[in-house]
């Protein structure tokens, strides 16, 4: 597995740390804009995360790739993020939505 692969895996599972984390950091009473800082928030708190972790995986890439040890993985990251958060959030209140 190379470098690259290993930052696009770990921010895969990253998003889904974020994506479990905001499905319960979030309540029910926060409104849509509220519920949409929290989540955006704590994306950027975990991302930032993930790129340290990225930089010192892939301390020996030379310079010009390391732009891309920025951005690996960054698709996953948001649509895992998006699919947790939806998932614990509507088995932690699918009683109240009913």
């Amino acid at each position: 597995m190379d470098i690259f692969e290993k930052v696009y895996y770990m921010r895969a599972l990253v998003g889904v740390a974020a994506g479990i984390v905001a499905g319960f950091v979030i309540p029910a009473e926060f409104d849509q804009n509220s519920s949409i800082g929290v989540a955006l928030g704590i994306a950027i708190v975990l991302y930032f995360i993930s790129f340290g972790v990225a930089k010192s995986i892939a301390k020996n890439v030379p310079k010009d790739k390391r732009r891309k040890v920025a951005t690996e993985g960054i698709i996953p990251f948001i649509f895992l993020l998006l699919t947790f958060m939806i998932i614990v959030y509507t088995a932690l209140h699918q009683s109240i939505l009913t």
